[in-house]
């Protein structure tokens, strides 16, 4: 026998029924767990959706008329603040984690203020401008991130990437020229969101990531919800605190700001719950559903103006993040599939070493036929 046997057609040798069996078994399994990755979907758009639409109707001064952003953003961080300090302190659902001051202070604080700015501009963007148009400048966020992760070098330059990003910002451009109720102050301050967001987002690729940190949803909040909450005072004892103050007459409604933090916690959870069950990149295309979806109803229930320079900018936006999900989705299956390439290697080498360590022979019967 002339032929070298690779470590591959060993491993098929040596457990060829268990992987039938393991197919056979998981047919009903994969169903199941399509099914479970469709609901963790729906709940996160339905969450998302209700959020936005509820901050828009807290904040238009023709719907509910409080257009106090920082004040509202700092409900929702109290109130996330003090659940998640109950179940991981009081409960004790999730355990806290290990965590040194020098630590919290060089990489907590830096992304919780990041996060209280990006919440403040995003939430400031809905006095001025219609749900729709906010959705179409949001596409800019994988420019926005692509971007500063080459500024960070955590992304690596290639032309290609930088055309399908110039191809988004183009469609985002014709959406903007095509905008009814364009304004520059609520333009300005959702462009500031992305960036500031995206900024958050390498950031803790940088901070905690790199150090091994690992947060879920309750012990982000746990950390990084008072940290937003104590940024965010400094702005708003400068910016609202003296028109609320003038402005004694008004009564809050706590089953509005209730619900409507309710929902704000329940997201947070959401995006744990769809990133650690699907993936990151689950997100991002129910993402772009969702915008679609704030589109149709802004335009149909809101009766925001929709034109068509809109639809087509916002089209053109559209396929180029679909594009880049679709890139990274197959740099993603190229990688998986490195890692069980290499792990079947490193399985297969075991197997041949435990059956020549065994002293049964079979390593030089394998030597003598080669």
């Amino acid at each position: 026998m002339n032929q070298r046997r690779s470590p591959f057609s060993l491993l098929t040798i040596f457990r060829p029924t268990t992987t039938m069996s393991k197919g056979s078994f998981l047919s009903g399994g994969v169903v199941k767990k399509i099914l479970l990755n469709y609901t963790y979907v729906a709940i996160w758009i339905s969450l998302s959706f209700s959020v936005i639409v509820y901050n828009k109707y807290i904040l238009d001064k023709k719907l509910y008329n409080w257009p106090y952003p920082i004040s509202l953003t700092m409900i929702h961080m109290a109130f996330c603040s003090t659940l998640a300090f109950f179940a991981v302190r009081v409960f004790s659902l999730v355990e806290p984690v290990s965590m040194s001051r020098d630590v919290y202070l060089s990489s907590v604080v830096p992304i919780g203020v990041l996060y209280a700015i990006s919440l403040w501009l995003s939430n400031s963007a809905y006095i001025y401008l219609s749900v729709s148009f906010i959705q179409m400048l949001k596409a800019l966020m994988p420019v926005a991130v692509y971007t500063i992760g080459i500024s960070f070098k955590k992304d690596q330059y290639k032309n290609d990437t930088m055309a399908n990003m110039l191809a988004i910002s183009l469609g985002v451009g014709v959406a903007a020229y095509g905008e009814a109720k364009f304004d520059t102050w609520g333009v300005f301050l959702q462009l500031g969101a992305v960036a500031v967001e995206a900024t958050r987002l390498v950031m803790i690729q940088i901070l905690l990531t790199s150090k091994g940190i690992k947060l879920n949803p309750i012990t982000t909040l746990y950390y990084v919800a008072p940290c937003c909450l104590v940024s965010l005072c400094v702005p708003w004892v400068f910016v609202e605190y003296p028109v609320l103050r003038d402005n004694s007459s008004f009564q809050p409604d706590f089953f509005i700001f209730g619900t409507n933090s309710l929902c704000a916690f329940a997201l947070n959870l959401a995006v744990f719950l769809i990133v650690g069950k699907t993936s990151a990149l689950t997100m991002n295309v129910a993402g772009v559903v969702k915008d679609w979806l704030l589109i149709a109803f802004s335009w149909s229930v809101i009766k925001d103006t929709v034109t068509p320079v809109n639809l087509f900018g916002y089209g053109l936006a559209f396929l180029g993040v679909g594009y880049y999900n679709y890139c990274k989705l197959q740099a993603l299956k190229a990688t998986e599939g490195q890692k069980k390439v290499q792990e079947a290697d490193e399985e297969a080498g075991k197997l041949l070493e435990e059956r020549e360590g065994g002293g049964d022979g079979l390593g030089k019967k394998i030597d003598s036929q080669e």
